[in-house]
């Protein structure tokens, strides 16, 4: 199974448009600020695929590292790659050691975007490293220093409130928990259950990380509404939304996810949980 690369370097996708510039000039902000080698990756057709006319893969990435140059100077370590596969292959298979995969959201409506979410959270689960999706209007802004994280009461979230914890220390920021007690509705009549294993451990994951990062301001939002529902809400006044997601599953399986993907104005990482990993803390 593949693991989160926390010490690895920030991969991102390099597809030529306008909008995809500003993808590449995100993650050029996350690599200075964490000091991480970035990987500018661009996916070219297959053998046997004739490419569109206009600027090649590698034009694009000639252009990218450019930019990268002007943003950065000499402060970020750059690698080029030029990969012969599918986007969703190619991006995949790139940031299986990557400590975060910053890609944009194509600004499509209906089926269409949600065909994208799925591809989205495809490579969030499949490549074991947080993805970070960059919508087509970002601008740098103070919103920036403003993260939110959703957190389900569940161990879905402890991978979610450690990279929000480090990003908002990262950029000097403040950090909002919005913790739900939503119970649906076939459940409301149900007693609840006592608080479980899991739930403590996320209690004791807070805890640790805030003291770990105390310059990190902790607002805790409790609401009964779902996490995904206040999550959109909060992207307007955010400038980075963090959720937690299954590693490993289909992308259908998380709908809150899906939904925060398909529907969030602003930056969204999702982060995926990787059960095995904290079963087998536990049984040490």
């Amino acid at each position: 199974m593949v693991r989160w690369t926390r010490s690895g370097p920030i991969v991102v996708e390099v597809d030529g448009t306008p909008a995809g510039r500003r993808v590449v000039e995100y993650a050029s902000h996350e690599a200075l600020r964490t000091g991480a080698e970035l990987v500018l990756v661009a996916p070219t057709q297959p053998f046997g695929f004739t490419e569109t006319e206009g600027p090649t893969p590698t034009d694009n990435l000639r252009s990218a590292a450019r930019w990268v140059r002007e943003l950065t100077g000499s402060g970020v370590a750059i690698t080029t790659l030029l990969a012969r596969g599918s986007r969703l292959k190619v991006l995949a298979e790139t940031a299986q050691h990557a400590r975060l995969l910053v890609i944009g959201r194509t600004p499509l409506r209906g089926p269409q975007r949600l065909v994208t979410a799925h591809g989205d959270l495809f490579l969030a689960t499949r490549t074991g490293c947080p993805v970070l999706v960059v919508p087509s209007g970002w601008r740098p802004s103070d919103l920036d220093r403003r993260i939110s994280v959703g957190v389900d009461g569940t161990a879905m979230s402890l991978e979610a409130v450690e990279f929000a914890m480090r990003a908002a220390a990262d950029r000097g920021g403040d950090l909002t928990l919005v913790h739900s007690q939503h119970t649906p509705r076939h459940l409301s009549l149900v007693p609840p259950e006592p608080r479980s294993g899991e739930e403590l451990s996320v209690a004791e994951t807070l805890a640790d990380w805030g003291s770990r990062y105390p310059q990190v301001k902790l607002t805790r939002f409790l609401t009964t509404r779902p996490v995904a529902d206040v999550l959109v809400e909060e992207g307007h006044q955010a400038g980075l939304v963090v959720i937690g997601t299954p590693a490993g599953l289909l992308p259908i399986g998380d709908p809150g996810a899906r939904r925060s993907v398909v529907s969030m104005n602003s930056p969204l990482a999702v982060v995926p949980h990787h059960a095995a990993a904290h079963s087998g803390a536990a049984a040490n």
